[in-house]
């Protein structure tokens, strides 16, 4: 115990130096698992064949000529093309000429001053569930939303951005809509099932009837943890004195005028943009990825426009919001004031690239390494030699899910290593494919606010030390996501449970049990 005790002490010292232990720790792992030889081979579906093939992984050391040349070329590259700092420094740019020409604060005023602070939680957090469906964009946007939202609430802000978090992460679990992951995911599970049934397919809207209920259910379970847990645990925040917000009864003249003016220019805006998102409608559609099938995947696929510029075009609908208020108002009286609100919110913004370039290193060796893809395929192969059936492989499906997501993310990685075992395991033991995909996705979902190898771990702390007066530690952060993560778990325990015994349908021509 006191050996995990001095462990913890050293995940709650700054987590910049926290980074560079799990570095070091991943590195010389990787040394000793290759001096041992360790290796798993696994049976993974091939797409283009539709049957199995072997696939063998190994650990890569990073303490050989190899590995050592590894994280001397190849840092530097994978801190530039880490995908959270370049749409950090983007986003952050839009939110800060929105929040320093007074926007924000108009604007939450508006929505929020009449409504119970519980509600405003609640209908944040439903927005954060639904928006998951996104992909990562959503967190650079939401996450510093929230603090400002709480902070102009006069709330602690840290409340924000721990239930922002909580939700968007969780969200991966429970959304009405199917998101991009979900659709490449769903792909991967219908060539898995034809193991067993030659001519299986899935409907896009499979799981509607289980999500919507779990989404509704999740947001007021979410919603219950930060105002009875969370919140009072963090206590009042202490502003710094510039950062004390005023009390206000209504909003002044200009203050109407600006939200008029940037209500009309964003409203323009956006019925361009929604026009060019509408396949099928004359001279529209031109932001959709035609040589997909599902929506979805012309929205948010790998070659699409959205995962490529959506970046931008969020951060433009900001600055035009932020810009058009200033004009309003008078809060923008000049060029000089454009260009010194874009760098607000990039102010002492140096610890945070710091702590964006340590956590790449150490995501990108451990990925270099595979020891997440080692034991994810070590854990798949038990699922497949199991003798389970029924609630036991439910649940045996759901924990492996869910400690395999540790040290191994992506759903989608996951899943190309899973499915080939999980789904003819689970179809054999008289489950569906689709409740296959919807256990592993729920115990994914379950870890995913847990783990710092979550490439957006690092977003949520570095907000939590923007407003945090003291050190925010990892294991710190992480505790304030367990409560959520253990509610959350509970609830979709009950309903699978629920689903799997009465026989309720999962979804449009989709159910629980074959």
């Amino acid at each position: 115990m006191k050996k995990f005790k001095k462990i913890g002490e050293k995940l709650s010292m700054h987590p910049i130096m926290a980074f560079i232990l799990l570095t070091g720790f991943i590195i010389i792992l990787s040394g000793i698992l290759d001096v041992f030889d360790a290796s798993v081979t696994y049976n993974k579906v091939n797409t283009k064949t539709g049957g199995y093939e072997t696939t063998l992984v190994t650990v890569e050391s990073l303490l050989n000529l190899s590995g050592i040349k590894y994280i001397f070329s190849n840092t530097v590259a994978n801190f530039v093309s880490f995908t959270p700092l370049s749409m950090l420094l983007i986003v952050l740019i839009g939110i800060s000429i929105m929040d320093k020409s007074g926007f924000l604060d108009s604007i939450f005023f508006v929505l929020t001053k009449r409504m119970p602070k519980t509600v405003v939680t609640f209908i944040f957090t439903f927005i954060c569930i639904i928006t998951s469906l996104t992909g990562d964009l959503c967190f650079v946007v939401l996450i510093p939303l929230a603090a400002l939202l709480f902070k102009y609430g006069k709330r602690n802000p840290k409340a924000g951005i721990i239930s922002a978090f909580a939700a968007l992460s969780l969200g991966y679990g429970m959304n009405i809509v199917i998101s991009s992951v979900d659709s490449t995911m769903i792909t991967t599970t219908e060539y898995a099932a034809r193991i067993i049934s030659n001519m299986y397919t899935i409907n896009s809207s499979c799981f509607i009837y289980i999500m919507l209920p779990a989404t509704l259910i999740g947001s007021a379970l979410i919603t219950y943890v930060t105002e009875k847990v969370i919140a009072p645990r963090l206590g009042k925040y202490e502003s710094d004195e510039e950062e004390i917000v005023q009390d206000k009864d209504k909003l002044t003249r200009r203050e109407v005028k600006g939200l008029l003016f940037a209500g009309i220019g964003a409203l323009i805006y956006l019925i361009i943009f929604i026009y060019n998102i509408i396949p099928n409608v004359p001279l529209g559609g031109n932001l959709l990825d035609y040589s997909q099938n599902r929506y979805i995947d012309k929205l948010f696929g790998y070659d699409s426009f959205f995962n490529s510029g959506f970046v931008f075009v969020i951060t433009f609908l900001f600055f035009l919001c932020g810009l058009l208020y200033g004009f309003g108002t008078k809060s923008i009286k000049n060029h000089h004031d454009v260009c010194n609100y874009l760098s607000h919110s990039l102010d002492d913004i140096g610890k945070v690239i710091v702590l964006l370039f340590c956590s790449s290193m150490f995501i990108s060796l451990l990925r270099y390494t595979n020891i997440g893809a080692l034991v994810t395929a070590f854990l798949s192969n038990i699922i497949l030699n199991s003798s389970f059936t029924g609630i036991p492989l439910l649940l045996l499906v759901l924990l492996f899910s869910i400690i395999s997501t540790v040290l191994l993310p992506s759903f989608v990685n996951r899943w190309n290593i899973f499915s080939g075992s999980v789904v003819p395991a689970m179809m054999s033991g008289g489950f569906t494919a689709e409740f296959s995909q919807l256990v592993f996705t729920v115990g994914s979902s379950i870890m995913y606010p847990l783990t710092p190898v979550m490439a957006y771990f690092v977003i949520y702390i570095s907000f939590l030390e923007k407003y945090d007066k003291d050190n925010v530690g990892i294991i710190k952060s992480i505790k304030y996501m367990v409560p959520y993560a253990l509610i959350i778990l509970a609830m979709w325990i009950v309903l699978l449970l629920l689903w799997y015994v009465i026989g309720i349908p999962l979804g449009l021509s989709s159910s629980s049990v074959l």
